[in-house]
C-alpha cells in the first residue's frame, strides 16, 4: 500500500500509519518486484513436485523467501493497532422498506412476522403441472402448508414418498449418497406427530410439517455427527440437538436425516470416499459442489423443501449454484453456531439451501439468532422489501 516510511533509516523498523490516519483516496498499490521462478509444462510440475516434497518442500520455500526478504518485512513491520477478532458495525438509521427481526423473539414468532412480508399466496395451477415435455414441479413451503390445511395430503403421506424416493436414489445405478444417517421409523414418527397437529387444527407454524436435511456436520438428534468421516463421532458425541436445529423443530420441521457432505468439509466437490460421492440429481455424471453436497442434492432431487448447511468458503454456495438451488451466506454470528462441528470463528456460518428465495426468507426467519458472545457487534436481523 502506499505510505512512505519518511526518514526511516536501514534496518529501523517500518511503522504503519494507525487507521485513522490513513488517506484512502490517496493511497496507491505499489506492487513489490518478487524474485521467483517464471514456469511452464513440465519445469512447472516438477518445482511444485519439489515444493510439495517433504525434504527439499522446506528448504525451497525458505530460499523464496529469503530472496524477497518476506520473513524480516513481516518481522520488523509495526501495526499500531491491536487485532480485531470480530467485525464492528457504526450505529445505522433503519432503512426504508426494510423489516427489522428482533432476533431474541421466539422462532415461531419470526417465521409469522417474516410470512406476513411476503406477496398473498395463490395456490392455482400450483399442484398441476401442464407442461408435458417438464412435468417436474418444486413445491415451496407454502405449497405444502396449503396442501396440509386443505386435506390435499397429509405430512405422514407424504414422508412415505420421501422414503421411497431416499430408497429409489440409493438403489441407482450408480448409486446417489445423499444421506449418511437415515431413519425411516423416525421420519414416520416426526410425520405423524405433524400430521395429528393439521388434524386437530392446530400446526405451530407455516413450517409445521416441512421436511428439511442437516448437514453432518451439525448436531441432530438421535443421529452422531461424523462430518463424513469414520471416526470423529468417537471423540466428539452428540448430547442434544444444534441452537439451529432446535430452533426449527420449535417450529414444526420434520428432519429426514444426515445428509452426505465433502470429508470435514475440506473440499468443494462432495467427493466422499467413505459413504460414496453425491452426484448432481440434474446431472449424475456431474458433481454437487461441496461441501455441503448432500444437502444441495436433497433439495435439488425434491426430496426435501430445504437444508441446513455450514459456509466458510463457499460450501454452500458453490453446490448450491451447481445444482440450480439458492444457497445463502449468512453474516458472521446472524446464526447461533452452537452445536456445529466445523464452529471455524468468524468465518463459517450455519445457512439454509432452499429450492427458492421465498423459502430462503422463512427458514433464515427461523434460523436468525445470534450467541451471546456474538451480540456486542452485531445489528439487527433485517430483510429488505419494496
Amino acid at each position: 500500500m502506499g505510505g512512505g516510511s519518511g526518514g526511516r533509516g536501514k534496518g529501523m523498523p517500518r511503522a504503519m500509519a494507525p487507521a485513522e490516519e490513513v488517506d484512502v483516496a490517496a493511497v496507491r498499490y505499489r506492487p513489490a518486484e518478487l524474485q521467483a521462478p517464471h514456469l511452464i509444462g513440465f519445469p512447472l510440475r516438477a518445482f511444485v513436485w519439489l515444493l510439495e516434497s517433504p525434504l527439499l518442500g522446506p528448504l525451497l520455500t525458505s530460499l523464496l523467501k529469503k530472496q524477497n526478504n518476506m520473513t524480516q518485512m513481516l518481522q520488523r513491520t509495526v501495526i499500531p493497532e491491536r487485532p480485531m477478532f470480530y467485525p464492528e458495525y457504526p450505529p445505522q438509521e433503519p432503512e426504508r422498506g426494510v423489516l427489522t427481526l428482533e432476533e431474541d423473539r421466539d422462532p415461531v414468532d419470526r417465521v409469522e412476522e417474516a410470512l406476513s412480508c411476503l406477496v398473498p399466496y395463490d395456490p392455482s395451477g400450483r399442484f398441476t403441472s401442464t407442461d408435458e415435455k417438464n412435468p417436474f414441479l418444486y413445491w415451496k413451503i407454502r405449497d405444502f402448508a396449503y396442501a396440509y390445511r386443505s386435506g390435499i395430503t397429509t405430512p405422514s403421506a407424504v414422508a412415505e414418498l420421501v422414503i421411497a424416493g431416499v430408497e429409489e436414489w440409493n438403489n441407482k445405478k450408480p448409486p446417489m449418497p445423499m444421506l449418511i444417517h437415515f431413519n425411516a421409523n423416525d421420519l414416520r414418527k416426526q410425520a405423524d406427530a405433524s400430521t395429528k397437529r393439521f388434524e386437530q387444527g392446530s400446526p405451530i407454524s407455516v413450517l409445521d410439517g416441512i421436511f428439511f436435511a442437516v448437514k453432518d456436520d451439525i448436531d441432530c438428534l438421535p443421529y452422531p455427527s461424523k462430518s463424513a468421516t469414520t471416526f470423529f463421532d468417537e471423540i466428539r458425541p452428540v448430547e442434544k440437538d444444534a441452537v439451529a436445529v432446535s430452533r426449527l423443530r420449535k417450529c414444526g420441521v420434520i428432519f429426514i436425516g444426515k445428509a452426505n457432505m465433502h470429508e470435514l468439509g475440506l473440499g468443494v466437490t462432495g467427493n466422499n470416499p467413505n459413504y460414496g460421492t453425491v452426484r448432481n440429481p440434474h446431472s449424475i455424471d456431474r458433481y454437487t459442489g461441496g461441501s455441503s453436497s448432500g444437502p444441495a442434492a436433497l433439495v435439488s432431487s425434491g426430496l426435501c423443501s430445504g437444508a441446513i448447511g455450514t459456509d466458510g468458503g463457499g460450501s454452500v454456495r458453490i453446490p448450491s449454484s451447481l445444482c440450480g438451488i439458492v444457497g445463502l451466506k449468512t453474516t458472521f454470528g446472524r446464526t447461533d453456531m452452537t452445536g456445529v462441528v466445523c464452529d471455524a470463528g468468524t468465518v463459517e456460518v450455519a445457512s439454509p439451501l432452499t429450492s427458492s428465495v421465498e423459502d430462503s426468507v422463512l427458514l433464515y426467519s427461523a434460523l436468525a439468532g445470534s450467541r451471546p458472545m456474538d451480540k456486542l457487534t452485531l445489528r439487527p436481523v433485517r430483510y429488505f422489501f419494496f
